[in-house]
Formats: C-alpha cells, structure tokens, sequence
C-alpha cells in the first residue's frame, strides 16, 4: 500500500492520467457513430448544467429549483444573437453575462432568506420563465421557438458535424469542469463548505454567509448560462418548453444520483439526465416518471452520497469483510 501511495505521488504519475483522459477525448469523436456523438455531446451540455446546480446546493447548501431557468436564458441568448448575425464570441460572452447577471439579481434578494423561502424563490424562476419566453415573442420567437445552426464543420477541417459539435462540448465544457474544480478546491471552495456546514460557525470566523451564498448563486447561474449556449450548439433549437419547472425536478434529481458536490458527480448526473429517460422510454414510455422515481429511491437507499460515492462504498465494504474475516480467524 505505501508502494502505491509513493508511486502517486511522483510528478509523471499524477500528469500521466490527465493526459491519457485528453489524448482519449481527443480521439473519441473520430472513431465513434454520430448516433454515438450526439449523445456524448448532450451529456456533456447537461452535465455542465448538473455542475451549476452542483456549485449552488451541493458545494453551498443552497436550495435551488430554477436552475434550468438559467439554461434556457443562455440558450435564448445565443439563439438571437447568431439569428441577427452577431460575432459569436460576443454571444458566447453575453450568454456568460446575462445569466450570471439575472442570478446575481435573484441572489440579492433571496440569498437572505432560508429553507422554504429561498425554494419559493426559486422554483418561481421557470414558472415565470415559460409564460414570460411565449410572451416575448419579438425576441424568443414565442411559443414556435427559436432555431439557430451554427455548428456546421469548417470547410478545410476534414471532420464531420456531429464530430466538430462534440469537440466544442468538449473543450468548452472541460474548461468549465476544470475552473469549477480549482474554485472548490481552493479558499472560496473552502468558504463555502463552511457556509453550507453552519453560518453562525462561518460569520464567527469572519466569512459572510451572504456574501459567498451569492457568490455561489451567481456562479451557478454562469455555468448554466454556458450549458444553455452548449445546448444551442447541440440541439440548435430552443423554446419555452426548454427551462419548464419538469426539466428543473430532473436536473435536481440527476445531481442527487449522480452525487452531491461532486465533480464526477455532476458527469453522472448528466449521464443520467440522457441515458436513462430513453432506457426507461424503450421499456415502456408510459412508466418512464415511475421507474426513474423507483431508480431513485433505490440510489438514495444504497449510495446516499450518490453514484460517485460507490468507490468509497466498495472500499469500506472490502474493509469491513477483511476485519471480519480477521476477526473470526
């Protein structure tokens, strides 16, 4: 056991892994069926959108029901920017801006309040959102929606359309996984535990519960921002049915399955968020709400900490068994 934990250590073994992970997603798009490739790529949008509500609730202890609002607004944005012929990096930035500055707005007034309070909040933001996108139809294209292709391969690059999309996915969503890891792991990171652990403990060591319960908030809302622009570039199409308070419940239910404040976690919870609606929809469409809610249950039951925490489950599973084993002997 020390071998190994010395062999980690060493400065080649710990690039060794990241590297091999690049060099795989590198090559992935190329060998894989584009069936395959739209579906690695709608992980990857939602994945990122389980991160921000993972930033909100799982590294926070924030309560928050309106994620999806946020997608949804960063995917209007960039809908009507690319269908007025705007720079796409101006839309790519103004799809960061607007989101982060409506939850920032949010974060003001409800990072305040506690429990119930702050859930009513929020679960008001795709409620409000929906009737407010089919109204606003000059700018959302109302009920019909709004479509926007500009993820088409550049000419010259020898990949396919399917292939160029999940590469943006994969570089715009690795750098977003990446940040978010270093803000957690870092003194903001550590903040936030202490928030999430008990304000008074927190204020008393001279951090402001409000100020980093907005912080997070308005973080959060960034990252959903960027999914909602991940989710133009995939889907090509948005409408209000895209941030509806269901969708909401989902993402909610993909991070707690997937693993609260987790970063493996939030992949998971994208995985799931894809995979397993069209697992249950092939079994049988109309059990589809009951054999997910079913398969959460079960989760919640065996790995509480969510599917990330099964290694460490294994672990001390494999522990107890030794010391059993060496108990009886």
């Amino acid at each position: 056991m020390t071998r190994v934990s010395a062999l980690r250590q060493r400065p080649w073994v710990r690039w060794a892994a990241p590297l091999l992970l690049v060099v795989v997603l590198a090559v992935l798009p190329l060998v894989l069926t584009e069936a395959a490739n739209d579906t690695l790529a709608r992980i990857g949008v939602f994945a990122v959108a389980v991160l921000g509500l993972n930033v909100v609730m799982g590294y926070t202890g924030q309560i928050s029901l309106g994620q999806i609002f946020f997608l949804g607004l960063g995917a209007y944005v960039t809908a009507y920017g690319v269908t007025n012929g705007w720079n796409i990096v101006l839309v790519f930035v103004l799809t960061c801006l607007i989101p982060a500055l409506a939850g920032l707005l949010v974060a003001l007034a409800a990072a305040r309040l506690g429990g119930l309070a702050i859930a009513m909040v929020t679960i008001a933001l795709p409620l409000v959102g929906v009737p407010l996108a089919k109204r606003l139809s000059e700018f959302t294209g109302g009920s019909q929606g709004l479509s926007a292709r500009f993820t088409d391969a550049p000419e010259g690059s020898g990949l396919y359309d399917d292939q160029w999309q999940l590469y943006l996915v994969l570089v715009i969503g690795g750098v977003v996984f990446v940040l978010t890891r270093f803000l957690v792991r870092g003194k903001y990171g550590r903040a936030f535990a202490i928030v999430k652990g008990n304000e008074n403990v927190a204020a008393s060591m001279g951090i402001s519960p409000y100020r980093y319960k907005v912080l997070a908030f308005t973080i959060a809302s960034l990252i959903g921002g960027v999914s909602g622009f991940l989710y133009m570039v995939v889907v090509q199409y948005t409408s209000p049915e895209t941030m509806s308070f269901g969708h909401s419940i989902e993402l909610l239910v993909a991070m707690v399955i997937g693993g609260a404040g987790s970063i493996v976690g939030s992949l998971l919870g994208g995985a799931f968020y894809v995979v397993v609606p069209d697992l249950t929809n092939a079994v049988d469409p109309s059990l589809t709400a009951l054999l997910q809610g079913a398969l959460l249950l079960v989760v919640l039951f065996v790995l509480p900490g969510g599917l990330a925490s099964l290694p460490r489950a294994l672990s001390r599973g494999l522990r107890r068994s030794r010391a059993g084993r060496g108990a009886a002997a």
